[in-house]
Parts: C-alpha cells; sequence; structure tokens
C-alpha cells in the first residue's frame, strides 16, 4: 500500500494516518496540499489518502469539501479523531515571546489558538504555512523569516525545536477528523456505528429547495451528524450540501432516503459508507428499522399483485 497525506511528516493528518492498520509499515508520501493528494490516489499514484474533513473549533475544512465534492469521484473508506494540541516552537536566538513578531502555522491552527496569541503576543504578524509542521520546519530554514511557529508537539520534539510555550490553543480537548479517502470500490461492511457521506448540488435557488432535499432524511428516521454549504464556483445563488448522515447504506432507511434523494437530486455525489469513529451510538425507531421497510414493502408488493386481476 502507497499512503498519501497532507504534509509534511509530523503533522496531525501523518498521526490519523498512523492510527490505520498497517499504514505505520507501508509507504507514506507527504503532499503539500490536499488537492495534490487527492489528485495522487486518482491518478494511481497512491492507493488511499488521509485529509482532515472537519475540525470541532472550526468546523469543516473547506480545502477538503472543496476538492472531494469536484473531479473524478472518490470514496471514503474511514474516519478518524486525533486530539489536538499545539505549541509556541521559536527559531534560535529568540528567548522570550516579546521578541516574537511573526508566527507560522496553518489557518485552522492560528484560528484554535488566536485568543492565546493576543493575549501573550499581541504584536505578532500571522504568516500563512501550509501545515503546522511546515511552519515549525521554516524555523530551522535560514531563509524563511518568522520568529516562531505554533505546531504539534510531536515534530518539536522530532526536530529538536525549541518549546518557549505550550499548550497554547483557545480550547482544551479540540479534535480533529480525518478521512482516509481512495478510488470508488467495495463500501466496508455495516458495523451498527457507520456513517454516509454525500455531496447534493442545490439544482436551483428557490423556496423549499433545501427542505425537498432535507425532508428526503426527515421521513424516513435518519440523522444529519453534518450538513454544511460550499459554494460551486459558478456565482452567486450556485451551492452544493456536503452531509454526513447516521447510518449505513445496507440499511433500509439509509437506501431508501437515497433513493429519494436521487428523485430531486439526481447529480448528488455518494462519498461512501465506513465506519464511525468516536463511539457514535445509532438509534433506529421500531417504524424506520429494516423489518419495517421490509414488512412495507411486502405490503406494497401484495397490493401491487391485484393490479390488473
Amino acid at each position: 500500500m502507497i499512503y498519501t497525506y497532507l504534509g509534511p511528516a509530523g503533522t496531525f493528518t501523518e498521526a490519523a494516518l498512523l492510527q490505520v492498520p498497517g499504514a505505520a509499515q507501508a509507504t507514506r508520501v507527504p503532499s503539500t496540499n490536499v488537492n495534490t493528494a487527492l489528485e495522487m490516489v486518482r491518478c494511481g499514484e497512491a492507493d488511499a489518502a488521509m485529509v482532515p474533513i472537519e475540525n470541532s473549533v472550526e468546523g469543516g475544512v473547506s480545502a477538503t469539501l472543496d476538492a472531494i465534492a469536484t473531479g473524478e469521484p472518490l470514496q471514503i473508506l474511514a474516519e478518524v479523531l486525533v486530539p489536538i494540541t499545539f505549541v509556541l516552537t521559536v527559531r534560535e536566538g529568540v528567548e522570550s515571546l516579546a521578541q516574537i513578531r511573526t508566527v507560522a502555522t496553518h489557518g485552522h491552527a492560528w484560528a484554535q489558538c488566536r485568543g492565546w496569541a493576543e493575549k501573550n503576543i499581541p504584536k505578532a504578524e500571522f504568516v500563512p504555512a501550509s501545515s503546522t509542521a511546515a511552519g515549525a520546519l521554516g524555523l530551522l530554514d535560514p531563509l524563511a523569516h518568522h520568529d516562531a511557529a505554533i505546531s504539534s508537539p510531536l515534530v518539536a520534539a522530532e526536530e529538536n525545536l525549541r518549546v518557549l510555550a505550550g499548550p497554547v490553543e483557545d480550547n482544551a480537548g479540540a479534535v480533529t477528523r480525518f478521512v482516509l479517502v481512495g478510488k470508488p470500490g467495495p463500501i466496508p461492511e455495516p458495523t451498527g456505528n457507520d456513517k454516509t457521506t454525500v455531496i447534493l448540488p442545490l439544482a436551483e435557488d428557490r423556496p423549499g429547495a433545501l427542505m425537498e432535499i432535507l425532508e428526503q432524511f426527515v421521513v424516513r428516521g435518519v440523522n444529519l451528524s453534518r450538513i454544511e454549504s460550499r459554494p460551486t464556483g459558478e456565482g452567486l445563488g450556485h451551492y452544493f450540501f456536503s452531509v454526513d448522515v447516521e447510518g449505513h447504506l445496507a440499511q433500509a432507511r439509509i437506501a431508501d432516503a437515497l433513493t429519494g434523494l436521487h428523485r430531486v437530486c439526481p447529480d448528488l455525489r455518494f462519498l461512501g459508507s465506513y465506519p464511525a469513529a468516536g463511539g457514535l451510538v445509532t438509534t433506529v425507531d421500531d417504524h424506520t428499522s429494516d423489518k419495517a421497510f421490509a414488512r412495507a414493502n411486502a405490503w406494497v408488493a401484495g397490493l401491487r399483485g391485484n393490479l390488473g386481476s
């Protein structure tokens, strides 16, 4: 197996990948951004890619939501949750917080540490980096000019960087959700605690358009664990919805909901059914269970058997 991930080495994304059985012994190739990682899968240079998709503080990762919603179809194979904590590392010669004028890190990391930064290094300027690890590694590059970086403790330890402060996150207990993405193929067997992800383009911006989509889930007792709107890039008023629901395609209520969605949204994109991380427990009411759907289908089939008789 060849895996790619949002690099460089030492990122939270690599930590997520290392939770995948066998990934520690497999070939791991860092990518500079999410688009590059997913394109490696699409063109066959990698078997699967680990990318961030959602953070408990900042919400959805727009780069991933957009990249997976367009282009050649892909499939989510698994999800991984990683607790997030940050430390402030500094360049050689920086001895105090007062000396820091520029801090490099990923935009999502900066958002999760902004309160700490405003309180402790209010004059420091944020310098965007492609990842938290890239910002930290820049401290070893004489051509880079930032004084400090916000990164994971892992990369600080691996690169022997000086940690001036930590933890520096504003919300203790923050978690980032990562997904392992491959080419469309066999769908993992249901575990009883699963998620299904779909992309739903909004065909036209009109009253009730979103309601038509949501009611397909409501009437079948399907719970949405995440729904986010993203612009398609075709102009104002053009959006798609990225949706996670509790359940698996093998369950009648999920299959029936997707059937209804395809009628009102024929361009929907199925991104997979896969085991849910974090001990998700899905409660299914009796009237939306597989047995209830089977009984209802049998009843209708019996009625249709009398047609023309």
